[in-house]
């Protein structure tokens, strides 16, 4: 069994503070240790110089952030890197490596082991009698998929989960496959992610996506960043940052810790300020809202503009609220009436501090607010982006040059699915164009998302789950209720390129089923072909694979889709095969089955491709009153209650989802420690823990019920009082599953109520 480089896994941890800029040679050193360990300094450095461009370049399997505008050459970040190596790696798991390892061995290895082993070669099957995967032929594993699928009473007990990585072209076979089995059960990743960003922007402006595009982020006067760990989950996002500073842009981060990203940087590709260790500082403000008080920190900001506006009109653009939104007597009567003492307590920030804010706000001619997960797994977080919205339309910072909305998505093509139709909520007008589109008859009914998916498993209502990439045992809330709800099914599928915890955890049948990366060359029978991809601005591009695959039996997406469809529907008159034969052909079906995509194989092949139209960023709202609309909810109490915590889940910077790399985190400090809490000093000491002393953690769902983690490691670190956090996905076992939005349905994986006490025996 291989471990990994570097210090052993029972290696002393570490934790000091970190002062250095964010990427900079810190980057440059982690990303050179990546290549040497992985032995890809040919086709490592081969790959960084065609990510991210057009022309003969693929996509970042990474994060969703969009391609320089301006012809940059190295238009890449240490986790785009470290991303791609870690796919193109030479390590194989091949049937020799299943021969020798049970499943119930290889279910006692860490999570980093079980990636590290490699490149999944072949498809393979579980067997139960001896517990080993074994081998299987496509042709028999499409023929298990279709005869589970056949064999259900109704098509409602499959459920088709998707990860954001899933190319346009894949995802929109994957949901007609569904469709036309007769479900809507396709959940997919942001239902645990930015499912409220969607919701709340739908009914504020009638659009499920942000306005801007990377443009406006070049000619903003101020930028407010709300719960977004830049550096690690959009590092790219540091270039717009350093130009923002260097222009006179006023930059504002609001997060519980105060991150590397909202301090300075040094952008690798500016190679003097490299040269010179010269960094650009990336904030003019940094303020720590208490987990879950952005909404009011957002209210307050608002109540400071409506009130400025008494005395100096132009703090509001009176014109825009009139010709352009509704309810805004509502929203000045509900920001008039809520007490300055009300917002600073669950804010937790000072008036002081959100006038300053406000002041940045106003001052400023063109503003953009971008947020991350930070505000949407809360109960409320669907509030709070619509709040968002609220502070926006107060002075007409939508639909012109360098304002509006922008949610950072995380993962490469999450947005995309979502607009190719991976919905389990999908409108009357999108199905209609696909029932004309494709001669099917879809289903009208609601399906189910990820935590409906989950408990219909656990129920035994779901009998099949197909996951397209992730690692959904991981990724879940509830970690033991999620493993039971796998092991209830009659068959579960992973579509997956690597060995991870989804395949140990498992149906009474299971099958595994490799495909390409976004790396290799994707040969089909009319020359290799490019699939696309949209990124978090709405834009769309093409993706062309450069390498080797890393075996001959690999297959990509959109052929592993279309042999389960033709096994599972075997009188079906979509042309599978005939699609799979030149990638163009499912491309011109979209054009017509998806608003925005006409023309899409021209329009494609633009440079940097093109951008989906945006009625909302014309000022045209598909609202029920035509308009913007303000929203009134009520602040919601995020304080938390005598002796108990507010936790908060996140990545740590060596870490890209669920698949770990390390366990260190070089911008928070850390070394050879995952199972860590992040502490107030002040709240260890109210509890008696000693620095780096263990401790137990407990978490009180909404039905009262507990969830537990004994012996983590107790860091104190800069964070309000009344807050914790640490890292996923060793910490969703504390998020019960019954712990979900009323407003999204997400996990509340930001906002877990835990007490913390020395650890039993410490």
């Amino acid at each position: 069994m291989e471990h990994r480089v570097g210090p052993a896994p029972d290696a002393a941890p570490q934790v000091r503070p970190y002062h250095h800029p964010a990427a900079g040679w810190g980057a440059a050193k982690s990303v050179t240790r990546v290549l040497v360990e992985e032995r890809e300094l040919v086709d490592g450095p081969r790959a960084i110089m065609r990510m991210n461009h057009e022309n003969g370049g693929f996509d970042c399997p990474g994060c969703a952030w969009p391609d320089d505008t301006k012809g940059l050459r190295l238009d890449i970040c240490e986790n785009g890197i470290k991303h791609v190596t870690w796919e193109m790696t030479r390590k194989r798991v091949d049937r020799a490596f299943f021969a020798a390892h049970s499943v119930t061995e290889l279910a006692g290895w860490s999570d980093y082991d079980l990636e590290n082993q490699g490149r999944l070669t072949e498809p393979m099957a579980y067997d139960p009698e001896s517990d080993h995967y074994v081998p299987i032929s496509w042709k028999e594993a499409f023929e298990v998929v279709g005869a589970a699928l056949r064999g259900l009473d109704d098509p409602n007990r499959a459920s088709f989960y998707t990860s954001g990585r899933l190319g346009n072209e894949a995802t929109f076979l994957y949901q007609l496959m569904a469709r036309e089995l007769g479900t809507n059960n396709l959940p997919d990743c942001s239902n645990m992610c930015h499912e409220a960003s969607g919701r709340a922007l739908q009914a504020a402006l009638g659009t499920g996506k942000g306005t801007v595009d990377l443009k406006d982020w070049e000619s903003a006067d101020a930028l407010f960043i709300l719960g977004v760990n830049a550096a690690s989950n959009a590092p790219r996002m540091l270039t717009a940052l350093a130009e923002a500073e260097r222009r006179g842009a006023q930059i504002v981060h609001v997060n519980p810790l105060v991150e590397a990203a909202a301090t300075r940087t040094i952008v690798p590709h500016e190679f003097l300020d490299m040269a010179l260790f010269k960094s650009t500082r990336t904030s003019t403000l940094n303020l720590q809202p208490r987990i879950g008080g952005d909404m009011a920190l957002l209210r307050g900001m608002a109540k400071a503009v409506l009130e400025q506006s008494a005395s100096d009109p132009k703090a509001l653009d009176a014109t825009f609220v009139e010709r352009h939104t509704a309810g805004f007597e509502e929203y000045r009567a509900l920001c008039a009436a809520t007490p300055w003492e009300e917002l600073e307590r669950q804010s937790g920030l000072s008036r002081a501090d959100i006038l300053r804010a406000a002041r940045v706000y106003t001052e400023a001619d063109r503003s953009i607010v971008s947020w991350c997960l930070g505000l949407t797994q809360h109960e409320h977080g669907v509030d709070t982006v619509r709040e968002i919205v609220n502070l926006l339309l107060l002075r007409g910072n939508i639909g012109r040059e360098g304002a509006g909305p922008s949610p950072v998505r995380g993962h490469s093509n999450v947005q995309g699915n979502r607009t190719c139709g991976i919905d389990h909520r999908p409108t009357e007008a999108f199905l209609d164009r696909l029932a004309d589109a494709c001669g099917i008859d879809p289903p009208r009914e609601h399906g189910l998302d990820t935590v409906r998916t989950i408990q219909a498993m656990r129920d035994g209502e779901v009998k099949v789950f197909v996951a397209m990439g992730g690692n959904f045992a991981l990724a879940a809330p509830d970690t033991a209720a999620t493993y039971a709800a796998l092991r209830s099914c009659d068959l579960t599928v992973q579509v997956s390129t690597k060995l991870n915890r989804s395949h140990l955890v498992h149906g009474r049948a299971a099958l595994i089923l490799p495909c390409l990366g976004r790396t290799e060359k994707d040969h089909q029978r009319k020359g290799v072909q490019r699939t696309s991809v949209e990124d978090s601005m709405s834009m769309v591009h093409l993706s062309l694979g450069m390498k080797r695959p890393a075996s001959p039996h690999l297959l990509s997406e959109p052929a592993i889709v279309a042999g389960m469809a033709r096994a599972a529907l075997p009188d079906s008159e979509t042309p599978w095969d005939w699609y799979i034969e030149d990638y163009d052909r499912i491309r011109d079906t979209m054009a017509v089955a998806l608003d925005g995509f006409e023309d899409f194989n021209r329009r494609v092949r633009l440079p940097l491709g093109f951008r989906i139209k945006q009625p909302a960023r014309e000022l045209v709202f598909l609202t029920p009153s035509g308009r913007a609309e303000f929203s009134t909810a009520a602040l919601p109490d995020v304080v938390p209650e005598p002796g108990t915590l507010a936790l908060g889940t996140m990545r740590s910077h060596d870490q890209w989802n669920t698949t770990i790399y390390s366990d260190d985190d070089r911008y928070r400090g850390v070394n050879n420690l995952r199972t860590l809490v992040f502490m107030n000093r002040a709240d260890m000491r109210e509890r008696g823990i000693a620095d780096m002393g263990a401790v137990d953690i407990t978490s009180t769902a909404k039905d009262g019920s507990h969830r537990y983690l004994k012996g983590y490691t107790a860091v104190p670190y800069d964070i309000p009082r009344g807050c914790a956090a640490g890292y996923m996905p060793e910490m969703n076992v504390l998020c019960a599953l019954g712990d979900y939005s009323t407003q999204s349905d997400q996990p509340i994986m930001k906002h877990v109520k835990v007490t913390i006490v020395p650890a039993a025996g410490g």
